[in-house]
């Protein structure tokens, strides 16, 4: 039981679906994240950003102190559109930015790696 509940520990955690917050397909987050005017914000550190980026996100850096502070000039009444390398953060980033009161929230499933993944199909 313990080396079972130990293996837990290690497993990667994804966003929850919940009524703010909405996971999506690479397919169907490119639809989404191709209007015009969207709150879209890349929670990687800005070395990971550097190295390459969804075209249009700004960053954003989860890890940092200030991520929350910085997430306070954004609309919490309209869709914000989160990914980070993997999915980890940004489901982190998703379930704070709930609690902070933002109504809809927009992850991409798989993160940078499943777009890339995407985009190279």
């Amino acid at each position: 039981m313990f080396v079972f509940l130990l293996s837990l520990i290690h497993l990667p955690v994804f966003a929850q679906e919940t009524p703010e917050i909405m996971v999506l397909e690479p397919a169907d987050y490119k639809q989404v994240i191709s209007k015009d005017s969207i709150q879209f914000i890349d929670v990687r550190t800005p070395e990971e950003y550097k190295a390459g980026s969804i075209e249009g996100a700004e960053n954003i850096d989860f890890l940092a102190d200030d991520f929350l502070k910085n997430m306070e000039k954004f609309d919490k009444e309209e869709p914000v559109y989160l990914y980070c390398r993997s999915g980890n953060r940004s489901a982190k980033a998703a379930a704070q930015l709930s609690e902070m009161g933002f109504k809809q929230i927009i992850d991409l499933k798989g993160g940078y790696k499943a777009w890339k993944d995407f985009a190279e199909k």
